[in-house]
Formats: C-alpha cells, sequence, structure tokens
C-alpha cells in the first residue's frame, strides 16, 4: 500500500463511520435515533483510533489535512509531499461520504429536514456568528495539533493501543470544545462530504451552505499553523 492509499482509505474509514454514526443518531427511523451525543462523540473516536491504526504505518495517519500542513510548518513532514497527501484526504472522505449515503439512502429519503441531511455530511454552527465560528475552530484545531506534537506516533511500542492517545484526543475535544461549531477540526472532513451532499441526489436536501463551508476549513489550518509556530519557537 502506497502513502497515498493509505491516506485516502484512512480517512474514508474515519468518515464512514464518523458521519455513519451521525446519520445513525440524526436520521428517521433508523435503530439508533435520537440517542444523542455520547453516541456521535463514541463513534467519532472509535473511527479515528480505526483510521489511524489503519494508515499509521504507511503514511503516519495523518488522515487530515490540518495535521499534514501543521507537520510541513514544523519541519517534520515534506512540503513536497503535502499536495498528494491532501488530494488523498479530500478523496478518503468523499468516497466515505458515499458510503454514508448508499447505507443510509432510505432513510435520507424519509426526511425533509435540510439540516439534518446536512448534518450528516458536514459541520454547521449552533449559533452562527461567522467570527466566533472561526474563532472556535481556530482554538479546537490549536489544542489538538499542540497535543499530536507530544503523542508517540501509532506504530510505536504498543500496537493498536497506540492509536488510543489521538482516539482520547478527539473525544476531549468533542465533549469540550465541540459544542459551538460540531469540532470539524479537519478540512477534509468537512469539505469532501459538503462536496458529495452537493452532488448526490437526495431529495429535498436543500443547499449545501457553502458561505459556512470556509470555517471548517480556514479555521483548522491557522489553528494548526499557530500550534506549530508555538511548539517549535517554545515547546520543542
Amino acid at each position: 500500500m502506497t502513502p497515498f492509499l493509505a491516506e485516502c482509505f484512512g480517512t474514508a474509514i474515519v468518515i464512514v463511520i464518523g458521519n455513519g454514526v451521525v446519520a445513525n443518531v440524526l436520521l428517521p427511523k433508523t435503530k439508533g435515533n435520537n440517542s444523542g451525543l455520547n453516541s456521535i462523540i463514541l463513534g467519532w473516536t472509535m473511527a479515528v483510533f480505526i483510521g489511524v491504526y489503519f494508515s499509521s504505518k504507511i503514511s503516519g495517519a495523518h488522515l487530515n489535512p490540518m495535521v499534514t500542513i501543521s507537520l510541513a510548518t514544523a519541519g517534520k513532514f515534506a512540503w513536497s509531499l503535502v499536495p498528494l497527501y491532501i488530494l488523498a484526504q479530500i478523496s478518503g472522505a468523499m468516497m466515505g461520504a458515499f458510503i454514508v449515503w448508499m447505507v443510509y439512502k432510505d432513510h435520507f429519503n424519509e426526511t425533509q429536514d435540510q439540516a439534518v441531511i446536512l448534518a450528516c455530511f458536514a459541520t454547521g454552527p449552533a449559533i452562527r456568528n461567522l467570527p466566533q465560528n472561526f474563532i472556535v475552530e481556530t482554538m479546537a484545531s490549536f489544542v489538538f495539533m499542540l497535543a499530536i506534537f507530544y503523542i508517540q506516533p501509532a506504530s510505536a511500542d504498543l500496537g493498536a493501543l497506540g492509536a488510543l492517545p489521538v482516539a482520547f484526543l478527539v473525544a476531549g475535544i468533542g465533549y469540550g470544545l465541540g459544542g459551538p461549531t460540531g469540532f470539524a477540526i479537519n478540512p477534509a472532513r468537512d469539505f469532501g462530504p459538503r462536496i458529495m451532499h452537493n452532488l448526490l441526489p437526495i431529495k429535498g436536501k436543500g443547499h449545501s451552505d457553502w458561505a459556512y463551508s470556509l470555517i471548517p476549513m480556514l479555521g483548522p489550518i491557522v489553528g494548526g499553523i499557530l500550534a506549530s509556530i508555538i511548539y517549535v519557537h517554545f515547546l520543542q
């Protein structure tokens, strides 16, 4: 397996499980309907754990353009590989979103709630205030990336258990900072599925809210770069 495929399929796994849990909780007539926030955060925790374990030995398990750009900014990853990794991550996210739609197709057809349909693909704010939403995504990503710098690679020493710190970090960010915006902390996680929401023939889906899409795309990158700068100049 090449690093491109590892990043692509690893990100697809994250989206299939993560967005799949969101669909299971939010869409009508599913077995998990209305099972709540704990189910969603647990689902994303498991999604990241499996995605990281799957891809860590091949690609380093970035699975996130913010992580890739931040590591390159810190001098820990080659800038020449950044476009390839980001392309793989966005492609994987699109693939994962397509699989979620295929699995829950009947349930998407059962709802006319446009906000619920979009939430199964992309993030959105609880209170729409774009400057504040940007700050939230930036700060959540800053905390996430700063912690990543101190986590040992998942391939070291502990085997599968090596992926647990990153998974627990996602859970902590979700519980502590996820309320205002749904904690994208990953541009590919939002952008790839939002593209699929725009393209797929979903009945009554409404618009894909591209006006908001820059927040989960740019906020994490800014937060990640800030974390890199502080790590390199003050904490390394």
